[in-house]
């Protein structure tokens, strides 16, 4: 049934209520968590301009995530990926580095991950073990960027941490060697460093895997609604979040939503996301604007997955790590000082 609101005048379909069942076509793994996340309670969030609300939310949930880390968990998977994790800062940004055991010094390819987490949380801690478990699945060295969060820093303080360490990255490191990974805000920071390296006469990486990307603040994806209340994480209840982000800025800014931009040479990028993914539509439009601004793009959709994948332990999830390895390690030269890099 088609009808037309009565505020913006845009068609609307509606739904009757229906039942949508786990695919069969998925691992078992995978199944069981689908049906786990069926009941997994929806975060609210306050409203853009309470502040203390958001003061006080901002910090359950990091003290939840943190929960979730026993003592000496970071160092723990540091030895069980074996990789050596050190904290290092450009200027005030701290910046978590994962090496590999063994890792040739004349290989300077390196990576920069931009962490998830809504620009509110995943940093600290929860940074390093992104950072580790990124040089765990790439077999790369990782620098990890624990850039500054709303509710103190919010848009463009995020964005400025993540070009400074670019910036300082390239003083050192042949950008054809440099990658950058991100998931959802991350990736929503990779895009948009990316874009305002290129913009401020900077080189740009060597290649880019961004999973999930936030690249549309404005919120006009099909799949924010198509998908509300199927996924468990994205969905319309997290708006507000995206405009806490960019608190008053226009969300049309290509540096806050990069899809509105000009993608014009960009570095070959790999895309993914999950056919239950809120942002599956951000994923795909992406994909689209990069492949018109004339960009290698790689474009992966997994059946079933949500934002979050599926939470850790199901063998999809290996098969996405493998896909992110083989592109990186295609587009960036090995690095090597006696082959000229």
């Amino acid at each position: 049934m088609t009808n037309m609101t009565d505020d913006s005048e845009r068609p609307y379909v509606v739904l009757a209520e229906r039942r949508v069942p786990v695919p069969r076509s998925i691992s078992p793994e995978a199944q069981r968590k689908l049906a786990e996340l069926a009941d997994m309670p929806r975060t609210t969030f306050p409203d853009a301009q309470d502040e203390a609300g958001w003061r006080v939310s901002v910090a359950a949930q990091i003290e939840q995530e943190l929960s979730m880390l026993p003592p000496g968990a970071v160092q723990g998977m540091a030895a069980n990926y074996g990789v050596d994790l050190t904290v290092g800062r450009v200027g005030d940004v701290p910046v978590h580095q994962a090496t590999p055991h063994g890792w040739d010094e004349s290989d300077k390819r390196v990576v920069l991950m931009l962490h998830g987490g809504g620009w509110i949380q995943g940093g600290g801690e929860m940074a390093a073990v992104m950072t580790v478990l990124e040089a765990g699945t790439l077999g790369l060295p990782v620098r990890g960027v624990d850039y500054r969060m709303a509710p103190d820093h919010p848009y463009p303080a995020p964005l400025d941490d993540c070009l400074a360490v670019y910036r300082a990255l390239l003083k050192e490191t042949d950008p054809r060697l440099i990658a950058i990974t991100g998931t959802s805000a991350g990736a929503n920071l990779a895009a948009a460093t990316v874009l305002r390296a290129r913009d401020e006469g900077l080189p740009v990486p060597g290649a880019m895997s961004l999973w999930s990307p936030s690249v549309d603040l404005t919120r006009d994806g099909d799949t924010w609604h198509t998908l509300d209340g199927l996924d468990p994480i994205i969905g319309r209840h997290m708006g507000t979040l995206m405009d806490y982000y960019a608190r008053g800025q226009d969300p049309r800014d290509p540096y806050l939503s990069p899809v509105f931009g000009d993608l014009s040479g960009f570095p070959p990028t790999l895309l993914g996301s999950g056919t239950r993914d809120g942002l599956l539509s951000d994923t795909v439009r992406f994909h689209r604007a990069l492949r018109r601004a004339g960009v290698d793009a790689q474009l992966h959709v997994h059946e079933a997955m949500t934002h979050s994948a599926f939470f850790g332990g199901a063998p999809e999830e290996a098969e996405v790590g493998a896909e992110v390895r083989a592109f990186v390690h295609e587009h960036l030269r090995t690095g090597k000082e006696d082959d000229g890099a």
